[in-house]
């Protein structure tokens, strides 16, 4: 059986080749109250203007990793899972922390003004899928069985933070996912030297890579030509079992961030097509490196306020027109499309191990700019 391993997110350093699946901290006193202090990504995306324009409503981010506790800052947004290691279970447990990590990323809620953690898109719905056990190891069967499982059961975002070895299961799993319309967002992984995980490095996922508080290159970050875009990935803070915190560094956390990002996107554009939400969340990154793409940054860091708000030309002939009422499509204020060839394959199987770390995708059939081209924009 192929193993997928997840890339965890760790606070003791850099991970190497050799120790790749080391755990993030996990702080053992409750920091509710200085935790959103500790949450530097929150500002550096500038989180709290783009939640005035969209806080994720309606979307449903599938989160397949070590399962999710229900902590006080994020049960309000739990649903109920699986768990597809056992065979039972809600996906409502987790004994190492990566998945709650994760899913606080997304979704959390928090206690109220400044109190407790707060996630990118604090109105979504978790599903929680537990799809490795508590030493962060899987079998790539079982990601398989969680991606089908959030494919037939409405998610319109997965968010996997792990990556390893592919079957033939993962990677149909994968594609029907893709094919239903649904945004997979995965980690690149945290041993830079090595080759972009399974299934950041499928077609039509969005990989994500990492930057560090300055916004540059994380050390720990896979980098190739696989990259989309890059978020924060270093010093991350969120929330843990037993109603504790997380900090961690690694490319787990920067790809729930940007799961994060697609849920906003898909809660203030309901009728776009998931190419065009990886099309504004690339066309709207705020450029790194050379100009234009490259294999550190992708497309650069990802900016919330910009993928919302950007006037962004659509992807060729996808977005069509929307019956008359519907939301706006990929260019801000537009109509959006009829031709939702994803909705119909919603109940088609995706994969499905989450173990959590470090794998991304590349959007399906999305145009992709040349290392050549002019960025975007420049700012920040």
């Amino acid at each position: 059986m192929a193993v997928t391993m997840v890339l965890p997110i760790t606070a003791l350093g850099p991970i190497t080749e050799n120790r790749p699946f080391l755990k993030h901290g996990v702080l053992r006193i409750d920091q509710a109250e200085r935790i959103r202090d500790d949450q530097w990504h929150l500002r550096f995306l500038n989180v709290s203007q783009a939640q005035t324009i969209s806080q994720g409503e309606g979307v449903i981010v599938a989160v397949p990793d070590t399962g999710v506790d229900p902590h006080p800052d994020l049960r309000k947004n739990l649903l109920k899972g699986t768990d597809t290691v056992t065979g039972e279970g809600d996906g409502q447990q987790d004994s190492n922390s990566h998945g709650t990590s994760m899913a606080g990323l997304i979704s959390a809620h928090g206690r109220g003004t400044n109190l407790g953690a707060l996630g990118i898109a604090p109105r979504s719905k978790i599903l929680p899928i537990k799809a490795a056990g508590a030493d962060n190891f899987g079998e790539a069967d079982d990601l398989a069985a969680a991606v089908e499982y959030a494919t037939a059961n409405s998610a319109q975002v997965i968010s996997i933070s792990s990556g390893g070895a592919s079957t033939p299961r993962l990677v149909r799993a994968i594609k029907s996912a893709l094919a239903a319309n649904i945004t997979v967002v995965a980690s690149v992984g945290n041993a830079p030297h090595s080759p972009t995980a399974y299934p950041a490095g499928e077609e039509g996922v969005i990989a994500v890579g990492g930057v560090d508080r300055t916004g540059l290159h994380a050390a720990i970050s896979v980098t190739g030509p696989k990259i989309d875009v890059v978020a924060p990935a270093v010093d991350i803070y969120s929330t843990s079992y037993g109603g504790k915190y997380s900090k961690g560094t690694g490319t787990s956390s920067a790809t729930a961030i940007v799961a994060g990002a697609a849920a906003l996107i898909r809660s203030k554009y309901p009728y776009l097509p998931a190419r065009e939400v990886a099309h504004r969340l690339t066309a709207t990154a705020v450029d790194k490196g050379p100009p234009g793409r490259d294999d550190e940054y992708g497309y650069g860091v990802i900016d919330l306020v910009a993928a919302l708000t950007a006037d962004v030309p659509p992807l060729g002939f996808e977005s069509v027109s929307a019956p008359a009422g519907a939301g706006p499509t990929t260019r801000a204020g537009a109509q959006p499309d009829d031709e939702s060839d994803g909705a119909t394959a919603r109940g088609l199987a995706t994969l499905g191990v989450i173990v959590a770390a470090g794998v991304g995708w590349a959007v399906i059939a999305r145009r992709r700019r040349r290392g050549d081209d002019p960025p975007p924009r420049i700012s920040r």
